[in-house]
């Protein structure tokens, strides 16, 4: 490293981390390079869409941050689903093969055990020697170590791949846990939310909360399938994510919910968003697959909150969420506070 690099480099990380702490941002290496690479200005569509994000909500969000750092920075040549997808392949494969093995083996046994009886049934018909008879024992108890060495074999792929799955299940499930995004909805997930609206309360930033539920959600898996309730979160995200603007941020808050959050507007504004954001559910409708018939009539209700000071997380979610179950009670299809 060159003298001019190192003293830019210094340089660099000297403006980066100030801007890290100032926007409660953690310490991490992804982190470090998606603000090292924000103070070098080496990618300007970056820097854009940071300033942009501080600029709606006072500080840069973790689920923002890390979308950020993954579509500019992080490299896309392989990811861990991909090495999770290789390594159960070639799992697979292996015990197909072993069992495939086993089960040629096996096939063949019992052709031999057939012929062997055969010939023992030729020592009563024909008075074979009794050497005759003890080559044809002798034969069955080689092909016996054979098959038994087969199946032992087959055992100890299945002990392996045993133990190799339950590692991959916790990789998945790690991959799954560090996921920004809901598969199903294409939503950001449930742990983005409690990482975004920890640091904005933490931070005292001012925001309201929205959280909405579809109406009548068990009818429809009921009548319908749940391939198609499926369909209705889908579509239902889809007009939620359309509507989203001025660093509005919808999530998959778990099941048939969902929350946003709206950065620095006022109690009224964000209602009539949701307002907007209800009568746009209104007019959805969505293609039942099996009778190809449209279904309309879908509806939600929503509960809408501005964060008070020092109010925690926890306890803007649970207030919020008793205006969404007063919406309910009241004949669904709303929104609360009236």
């Amino acid at each position: 490293m060159t003298e001019d690099v190192f003293k830019k480099s210094t340089a660099n990380l000297k403006k980066a981390v100030p801007l890290m702490m100032k926007n409660h941002v953690a310490a991490t290496p992804a982190n470090y390079a998606l603000w090292y690479t924000y103070v070098d200005n080496s990618i300007p569509r970056l820097n854009h869409e940071l300033e942009s994000v501080i600029e709606s909500y006072g500080i840069c969000p973790p689920a923002a941050g890390d979308q950020l750092y993954q579509r500019h920075v992080a490299s896309q040549v392989e990811t861990k689903l991909s090495d999770l997808r290789a390594n159960i392949e070639i799992l697979v494969g292996e015990i197909a093969s072993s069992m495939s093995d086993t089960l040629s083996d096996t096939s063949q046994f019992s052709d031999m055990i057939d012929k062997s009886f055969k010939n023992l049934e030729r020592v009563e018909n024909e008075n074979m020697s009794i050497d005759d008879v003890m080559g044809v024992i002798r034969q069955l108890v080689a092909e016996s170590r054979d098959i038994r060495h087969s199946t032992s074999f087959l055992s100890s792929q299945l002990t392996t791949a045993s133990s190799e799955i339950t590692k991959l299940k916790n990789q998945l499930a790690e991959v799954q846990r560090e996921a920004l995004f809901d598969s199903l909805s294409g939503l950001y997930n449930r742990r983005s939310f409690d990482n975004d609206i920890r640091t904005l309360c933490q931070s005292g930033q001012s925001f309201c909360l929205i959280l909405a539920d579809i109406d009548h959600f068990k009818t429809y898996n009921d009548n319908y399938g749940h391939l198609f309730g499926d369909s209705v979160i889908r579509g239902l995200s889809r007009r939620l994510q359309s509507s989203c603007r001025d660093g509005i941020i919808a999530y998959r808050f778990g099941g048939e919910e969902f929350a946003l959050i709206v950065p620095n507007r006022a109690m009224r504004v964000a209602r009539q968003f949701a307002e907007s954001l209800r009568r746009a559910v209104e007019k959805l409708s969505i293609k039942d697959r099996r009778s190809g018939k449209q279904v309309g009539n879908i509806t939600a209700s929503f509960g809408v909150s501005e964060r008070i000071e020092n109010e925690s997380a926890e306890q803007l979610i649970e207030r919020t969420d008793h205006l969404l179950y007063e919406a309910k009670q009241l004949g669904r299809n709303r929104v609360m506070p009236i």
